[in-house]
């Protein structure tokens, strides 16, 4: 029984060192925090203007083919850094593979850059 505990020790003292650091974390900004608000500090800073209509407003279509941009960008390279790595050994199937779908993004990006998506009028 004791050779049990003792192996599983390592884990509690792991546990309990990681709820101590997230209680400070928690605890310490509203210990150590500088509180004196002022109008600045309270005003509207997401979109830098105060609030003027409903927030259920219709947004500019142009906003989510930016974001389709963003995804697209963003899906190519999350696929090419794995496929530089393993370049060597995935021989000229895993070659033609990017190069297809290097292509269908390409064609994503062409069709946008022809709707105007890259245009801010």
């Amino acid at each position: 029984m004791h050779g049990l505990l003792s192996e599983y020790l390592p884990i509690i003292v792991f546990i309990a060192l990681a709820a101590v650091i997230g209680i400070v974390l928690l605890v310490a900004p509203f210990l150590v925090a500088y509180k004196s608000p002022d109008p600045e500090k309270l005003s509207a800073y997401e979109c830098g203007f105060n609030a003027f209509d409903d927030a259920r407003m219709k947004f500019d279509v142009r906003f989510y083919l930016v974001s389709i941009l963003f995804i697209i960008f963003d899906l190519e390279v999350a696929f090419l850094f794995p496929w530089a790595v393993a370049f060597g050994t995935i021989g000229w199937f895993g070659f033609w593979s990017m190069m297809i779908f290097l292509g269908v993004l390409t064609v994503g990006f062409v069709y946008e850059w022809k709707k105007g998506a890259l245009e801010w009028d």
